[in-house]
């Protein structure tokens, strides 16, 4: 089998490989979850600093520490599971026999302590970006593949792609369009996977880099 046929394999193997349509799925996911996370530290911030000058803002801000930890470790998890990215640690190993504030130091020199809040702040604008491009790439993809459905009928019901067809767009009013049109389909939907496929790598990535104790630390790929 020559060179091109195994690219051109591998370019639509993609429409059937689980990863891809899981990768998707973590995508729609990180749009709901950055606007909770992004409310999350907005409220717990301005409250915490807002009622400092009562001492009711420490209990508050120590409270949100507390909270973002625990969505890192949820964002780490979904990383592990979903993108099948390998992420060490949150926090680096500690000794035993250590006092109360001691080990309150190890915990404030955490890296993910600090850096846990800025992922959770940025997962807001990555994800908006993430689902809007995901939402339209297959928006067109399944507008497509369905025209013959809808090109025409008794109703004269017709689509029109990219722009208003008095203005110069597409009108889609023939079964040759039509099936031209699901054969350009047919080519994007592999596109919009791949497309998924490099957006969730960004994700795994930028997870690793934040939610790690040491991100270039090796481990299995299994751990």
């Amino acid at each position: 089998m020559g060179k091109p046929i195994t690219t051109l394999l591998r370019f639509f193997r993609v429409m059937i490989s689980g990863r891809a349509y899981r990768n998707a799925a973590y995508l729609l996911a990180a749009f709901p979850l950055g606007v909770m996370y992004f409310v999350f530290l907005a409220v717990g911030f301005s409250a915490g600093v807002s009622l400092l000058i009562v001492w009711v803002g420490i209990p508050i801000l120590l409270a949100s520490a507390a909270g973002w930890w625990g969505l890192a470790a949820f964002e780490r998890l979904l990383a592990v599971l979903w993108l099948k990215e390998s992420i060490p640690p949150m926090a680096r190993p500690r000794l035993s026999g250590r006092s109360l504030w001691m080990r309150l130091q190890d915990a404030a020199g955490q890296p993910v302590l600090w850096k846990s809040p800025l992922y959770l702040l940025l997962k807001f604008p990555l994800g908006v970006a993430s689902f809007a491009i995901l939402v339209a790439l297959a928006s067109l993809t399944m507008a497509m593949l369905a025209a013959p459905l809808s090109y025409g009928g008794s109703a004269g019901f017709q689509i029109g792609l990219f722009l208003d067809p008095h203005s110069g767009g597409w009108l889609i009013d023939t079964l040759g369009e039509a099936l031209l049109c699901v054969l350009a389909g047919l080519i994007l939907w592999p596109v919009t996977l791949h497309v998924v496929n490099a957006l969730a790598w960004v994700h795994a990535k930028f997870a690793r880099l934040m939610l790690s104790a040491d991100p270039f630390q090796r481990i299995p790929a299994n751990s």
